[in-house]
């Protein structure tokens, strides 16, 4: 009967555990101390001393912005794009596909945000990126609700790029 008896409370220990761990309470808990975590970067961090480090673990608030010519070409080559004939495409699972001029593009709301590129062994930059979010483009295009992943696609070609986001990940303004 004792027996019985510590199996069920180590039994219903474990669900309570569980479900304490599968929380929403929990998630938001795991968020904050992984935020707590992240090494604040003092004000005149050389940008050669991150090569090696994590993006993720970093707070990057009194980094300066690496300036524009400090990014160099990052790929093996410049893509060369005629801007009169490009245009920026939004089709699948939407109800109006779009194509976007770059003039287009650039009359949309524009959000900004602080990002730091870290190619491990090679360099770190730290650049402002301006462009329109991705969430605004579904919502022009009318995304059908079932929607789960967003593939963006680079310019075709011998190195064409092709990258798949979860919805969320796309929703959150992050990508």
């Amino acid at each position: 009967m004792k027996e019985r008896r510590r199996f069920i409370k180590i039994a219903l220990g474990c669900l309570g555990g569980a479900g304490l761990v599968m929380s929403p309470l929990f998630s938001f808990l795991r968020l904050v101390f992984a935020e707590a975590k992240k090494i604040i970067l003092p004000k005149g961090t050389a940008r050669e001393t991150l090569i090696d480090k994590n993006p993720a673990l970093l707070d990057t608030r009194h980094l300066e912005p690496t300036p524009l010519k400090g990014f160099g070409t990052m790929g093996l080559s410049d893509h060369q794009v005629k801007l009169e004939e490009w245009r920026l495409e939004i089709d699948g699972e939407v109800k109006r596909p779009l194509r976007l001029s770059p003039d287009e593009l650039k009359a949309l709301t524009p959000i900004q945000r602080n990002v730091l590129l870290i190619c491990p062994g090679f360099f770190a930059n730290h650049g402002v990126w301006k462009g329109v979010s991705i969430r605004t483009l579904l919502n022009m295009a009318e995304a059908d609700a079932g929607v789960t992943h967003v593939t963006l696609r680079g310019p075709a070609g011998t190195y064409e790029k092709v990258e798949r986001f979860t919805i969320e990940e796309v929703l959150s303004d992050r990508v």
